[in-house]
């Protein structure tokens, strides 16, 4: 620590598709650190996989070691493949270094939606049917099409921020779906519908170890949008979040369980967010989960956070206390 501040390195940037969502979630987080608490030292991931930090060259493997040396923790603000999945959390298990947020298997069981399923199932939680898709399959037999119906999603496997995601109405549909979701991953999930009202909520691990469900958000999207894909979640400002989601107690009670029961399944640490379908309104469907959701101050996670009174330099600060807690 440095004068009584903790030294903390944010990575941003980074190789996936959401290089530049997770630039945007870097600079907020850089921007709300208390700087009377925290040192800040910037760590840029360029696309090509390089490591900078402030003005100086980029480099490889071993001089993003050398960024750590001085650093009391790591703020891995990635999202997406070579970041979230448990990459970069393996590398900074291997420096020692104490880091925000979800270990290596948390992230990459996180990230690969087939296993997320898998395991929430293997708890007694709810999810959608799917059929998965692996290299060399082009698309679903007669009998997985007459048992998932339409319509269906076609995702990749391994991606975030709905990239790559396609709703399908009709079988002629069904192939350029799988092709467009190929371009983001060699594995893709095929689902069936829940018809119901989105609603997410936001785990959050304090230093103590207790675990806390904040406010359920619902999703309500333009009718532009046929599901709420990247750009009713970026650049859509008609896009609403309504927090509280409006939940009698009942619901409120079973969400809030069921988000902090996936949140124990996976191994999570640090955070989480749980996205739930409210199939006919009622039973909770778990639709994805996210290891590290989006971080500026507009995203659903500081939000709901916010709406239960913490704001987004208390959550920053409620996070790096965490992580330096398990050192």
């Amino acid at each position: 620590m440095t004068a009584n501040r903790v030294r903390v390195a944010v990575l941003h940037g980074g190789r996936s598709g959401e290089h530049e969502v997770s630039l945007k979630s870097g600079r907020s987080v850089i921007d709300h650190l208390d700087p009377e608490r925290y040192e800040v030292v910037p760590v840029l991931i360029t696309p090509d996989g390089r490591w900078a930090s402030g003005d100086g060259e980029p480099g490889g493997l071993a001089h993003a070691i050398g960024l750590f040396e001085g650093v009391d923790v790591v703020f891995p603000a990635l999202h997406g493949e070579f970041g979230e999945d448990g990459t970069v959390q393996s590398l900074l298990e291997m420096v020692g270094v104490p880091y925000v947020g979800n270990g290596v298997f948390a992230g990459a069981a996180g990230m690969d939606k087939e296993f997320t399923k898998k395991l929430l199932v293997a708890d007694g939680l709810e999810v959608a049917d799917g059929v998965v898709l692996r290299a060399g399959d082009e698309t679903l037999t007669p009998e997985e099409i007459d048992r998932l119906g339409f319509p269906m999603f076609v995702k990749p496997a391994r991606t975030g921020s709905s990239l790559g995601i396609s709703k399908v109405d009709a079988e002629e549909e069904l192939a350029q779906a799988v092709k467009l979701a190929k371009d983001f991953d060699t594995k893709v999930l095929v689902e069936a519908a829940v018809p119901g009202r989105e609603v997410d909520v936001a785990v959050l691990e304090h230093p103590d170890g207790r675990l806390e469900a904040g406010p359920a958000l619902e999703i309500r999207i333009d009718g532009g949008h046929a599901f709420f894909d990247y750009e009713a979640k970026y650049a859509d400002t008609t896009t609403i979040f309504d927090i509280p989601a409006r939940l009698d107690d009942e619901l409120r009670e079973a969400v809030e369980w069921q988000a902090l029961a996936a949140f124990r399944s996976l191994g999570c640490r640090g955070l989480l967010r749980v996205d739930f379908f409210l199939r006919d309104g009622r039973t909770p469907v778990v639709n994805e989960v996210n290891t590290f959701p989006g971080f500026t101050a507009a995203s659903q996670f500081p939000q709901m956070w916010a709406a239960a009174g913490v704001e987004f330099p208390e959550l920053l600060d409620i996070l790096v206390t965490t992580a330096l807690a398990r050192r």
